[in-house]
């Protein structure tokens, strides 16, 4: 393929059960045409069940297990929403240490809805700015992070979205992310 703006960048997809389905296959879709790898990491090895807002809807193949996930792997993270998967994940110790592991690193991350609970439980937002699912806005103000109503915020080496209606940007700014950091271009 030509003119792949994030050709062979690694992006870890960190999810469980109970993620939002089109926050998961849309950007992983935009990825994948960009030029991306990307991996489905989970705490447990199998199938995923995504959720189309409160339907289950289809099944996805887990890649690679949290335990065995080295962050030193991955250039990127993409954190999918789904209130059900993000409250899981936020609770998993190998979840929170991967992306803390990932933001020490400076790369990029992007994180959509409800996937903002991983980088709050990671103790990560204090003195960020993000959006995300507008029902976990206290959560984020609450753990010191500033929370902004908007289609897509960056905040250094983070991209936030707030809903499935936010893809199309969100596509867009993430692929633009990882394309810098992809080139080595500083933090903004």
């Amino acid at each position: 393929m030509k003119d792949n703006p994030i050709a062979n960048v690694r992006v870890a997809i960190l999810a469980t059960n109970g993620f939002e389905q089109s926050e998961l296959t849309g950007p992983r879709q935009a990825l994948k045409e960009a030029g991306a790898q990307t991996t489905l990491i989970a705490p447990k090895s199998g199938k995923l069940q995504a959720m189309k807002h409160d339907v289950k809807a289809d099944y996805f193949d887990v890649d690679l297990t949290l335990d065995k996930a080295n962050p030193n792997d991955f250039d990127a993270v993409m954190l999918p929403g789904g209130a059900l998967n993000a409250d899981a994940l936020r609770a998993d110790q190998k979840a929170q240490e991967f992306i803390r592991q990932i933001d020490k690193a400076e790369k990029p991350i992007a994180v959509i809805c409800h996937g903002s609970w991983l980088l709050v439980s990671a103790g990560l937002t204090k003195g960020r700015t993000l959006t995300s699912y507008h029902t976990i806005q206290d959560d984020i103000r609450n753990s010191g992070g500033q929370w902004v109503d908007q289609e897509v915020v960056r905040d250094r080496n983070w991209i936030s979205s707030r809903q499935p209606s936010d893809l199309p940007a969100f596509n867009r700014e993430m692929i633009a992310l990882f394309g810098e950091k992809k080139a080595g271009a500083p933090n903004s």
